[in-house]
């Protein structure tokens, strides 16, 4: 669908929300982060003087001299497909790239109650992040630059980062082209409210790096449900034109149905990619969407 691009002004006051909000926001992001870690096990790193080593297969970039020829020979492979680069475990940490969705439809919430999704995605972004660099691993915004984080420290920096981060995707409501890190892993947080055509490039170009990574489709429970009853005009936050449904419990499977083969797509395409796919619901705990999340990026 069709996404305005934000104007300066409003993109200053919601930087500066968010700035407001931001001491909060990361106690938050810590605490859930702090729930998850005690679910899953830390990853037992090496250090720099030690002998662990580990194995790769050599790809665009690597220089021949650090094939490691006696482990490539056990491969049986003569050609390029059967070397292997050796690392010390110390250099292998990922670099995990996150964005979170920032166009008009993200600032959306069926309830006082609830999170607006995209306070939601905000949310687990930074505690997947709080989680990660615990883990030794960095983390960047995907934003023009590109800035990798470690150490605990890092969390601080990646939240002040978000705040002024430039809405790119406002018009668009897809990660701005920037380059990334080869071998990257890619968390992806919106409602993808968004053309598939559009996201389906999207996802070949980030394969192509070559990357892995997962899409979380945030969405508000009433986007879900659709739980109205009788006459209501739904009105776009992103200039979509105004739609007046007489009865609305009669279109709620067709609705329902339109959902499930849209989420359908997004697997299959995910899937194709090698990357995950998962949809959460901001009325549903964070830390259950963290622990989902953790759990994919590891198996990847």
């Amino acid at each position: 669908m069709a996404r305005p691009a934000r104007s300066g002004d409003h993109g200053a006051r919601r930087a500066e929300a968010l700035a407001a909000r931001l001491p909060a926001l990361l106690v938050a992001a810590e605490r859930v982060a702090a729930t998850v870690a005690q679910g899953v096990h830390g990853r037992r790193r090496a250090g720099r003087g030690d002998s662990f080593w580990q194995f790769r297969h050599f790809g665009v970039g690597d220089s021949p001299a650090r094939i490691d020829w006696r482990r490539s020979a056990r491969s049986g492979r003569p050609d390029a497909a059967g070397w292997f680069v050796r690392e010390a475990e110390w250099e292998a940490a990922q670099t995990v790239c996150l964005w979170r969705d920032g166009s008009a439809s993200m600032e959306w919430r069926s309830a006082r109650g609830l999170s607006t999704k995209r306070e939601r995605a905000e949310l687990l972004l930074l505690a997947l992040a709080a989680l990660l660099l615990r883990g030794g691993e960095r983390a960047a915004l995907i934003a023009d630059p590109l800035r990798p984080v470690a150490g605990r420290a890092g969390l601080d920096t990646l939240a002040a980062m978000l705040a002024v981060a430039n809405d790119e995707s406002a018009a668009t409501g897809l990660p701005p082209p920037v380059a990334l890190p080869r071998h990257a892993k890619i968390v992806l947080l919106s409602d993808f409210l968004t053309e598939l055509a559009d996201v389906q490039a999207l996802i070949a170009r980030l394969a192509a790096l070559p990357a892995t990574g997962y899409l979380l489709q945030v969405l508000d429970p009433a986007e879900m449900l659709l739980p109205y009853e009788g006459r209501v005009r739904f009105t776009g936050l992103e200039r979509e034109p105004a739609a007046l449904v007489p009865r609305v419990e009669s279109v709620r499977d067709a609705y329902a149905g339109r959902l499930r083969a849209t989420q359908d797509s997004l697997l299959a395409m995910c899937r194709a990619a090698g990357f995950g796919f998962g949809v959460h619901r901001t009325d549903h705990s964070p830390e259950l969407a963290l622990l989902g999340l953790y759990a994919a990026l590891s198996a990847r």
